[in-house]
């Protein structure tokens, strides 16, 4: 999808928060500990090459993906740090992955069986163990089958065991009980290992927030990188405030007074008080990532929270004025406007959901704009 970037509606992200984000959580680990920067999903929806540039100023050594595709996007920008993609990639793709010096995740004997015949006699495939220590997601379960996978590998001549990992279910929950146990899992299965790999990794956000002291010897920081708390729960256990990166504004496109009782938006849902409202409409809707169940939620103009009436549109959503405002009045979606501020946490409890899909959904058709 193409950005719009001559329609009055984008997104502005703070690489000084960002930046703030990354050497807050650095201090917080044990000398050694190197971050990984989670710019899966185009960055959070944050763009993911301007991210990983801002990361890697900040400090961070390496990269991390879900896909291949991320991952070329990445080397095609001239980005040269290490990068892993986390979850499995087809096994006819995996020369080029070596050619392009992108980590990949073994996740079981069968997916590395299918994998050994496209291996590349060309450069070494650097590869990353995946433990499933209660996810249930990806990775091998028991101890067995991970040293059988580790000598196989190791047999390899073309390859590098240069990592193994596991993902925490609950990190971002205040009850450890479960958290616990897979951490127990995973220190249990990586001591089986005939030799310890460059990368031992745990620590999603969540983890590396609330246990920055863990011994390993990386950590993936996603989502509090880009300011944003892994859940509600653990706000109060953070050990730093984090800085969110990400606002998204639009500016009034057209305004009118219109009667009471007359209706607004697809489906005549939205009715007008008497004697009448000012209705304001902006440029933004559900191809753009603001879905259909923010009708009701509010946005700030001109330091007012004014609510979403009728459906939100495709490209377009109507909001309730206190009074009438001038074209191109700005509106504040998410982020900060004089003494009013609505968070993605706001929005996302409002449509009972997380902050991670309030940004992810944000579309391509919103440009970026980066600011400092």
């Amino acid at each position: 999808m193409e950005p719009a970037l001559h329609r009055n509606t984008w997104l502005e992200i703070n690489t000084t928060n960002i930046c703030y984000n990354i050497k807050q959580q650095q201090k917080q680990l044990p000398p050694g500990t190197v971050i990984f920067a989670v710019v899966k999903a185009n960055g959070y929806g944050h763009g993911a090459v301007e991210v990983a540039r801002t990361a890697i100023k900040a400090g961070a050594k390496g990269l991390c993906v879900a896909v291949l595709d991320e991952a070329l996007s990445l080397r095609a920008a001239r980005i040269t740090v290490p990068i892993l993609v986390l979850a499995p990639i087809r096994a006819e793709d995996v020369a080029l992955a070596q050619l392009k010096d992108i980590s990949v995740p073994i996740t079981s004997a069968e997916y590395w069986q299918k994998l050994v015949p496209f291996i590349s006699a060309e450069k070494p495939l650097k590869a990353h163990l995946v433990i499933d220590s209660g996810m249930g997601r990806i990775g091998v379960r028991t101890a067995t089958e991970l040293s059988s996978l580790e000598q196989q590998i190791r047999q390899e001549t073309f390859v590098e065991l240069e990592g193994v990992f596991t993902h925490f279910a609950t990190a971002d929950q205040l009850n450890q009980v479960y958290f616990n146990r897979q951490l127990r899992v995973f220190e249990e299965m990586v001591a089986v290992l005939k030799e310890r790999p460059l990368y031992v990794h745990c620590s999603n956000s969540a983890t590396a927030l609330l246990h920055s002291q863990l011994q390993q010897s990386s950590v993936r920081l996603g989502i509090g990188m880009y300011g944003l708390s892994p859940s509600p729960e653990i706000v109060e256990a953070l050990p730093y405030q984090l800085r969110p990166a990400l606002s998204l504004y639009s500016q009034l496109i057209h305004v009118k007074w219109v009667e009471g009782g007359e209706t607004i938006g697809y489906g005549a849902t939205y009715t007008v008080k008497a004697p009448g409202e000012w209705i304001g409409t902006i440029p933004i809707g559900y191809a753009d990532g603001w879905l259909r169940d923010r009708t009701g939620s509010q946005v700030i103009v001109a330091d007012q929270f004014c609510e979403i009436v009728g459906r939100v549109c495709m490209d377009q959503c109507m909001i309730r004025l206190p009074q009438r405002y001038p074209l191109q009045t700005k509106v504040t979606l998410i982020g900060q406007d004089k003494t009013k501020q609505l968070t993605a946490d706001d929005v996302a409890h409002y449509t009972d959901t997380i902050n991670y899909e309030i940004i992810c959904l944000l579309s391509d058709r919103i440009p970026r704009v980066y600011t400092e």
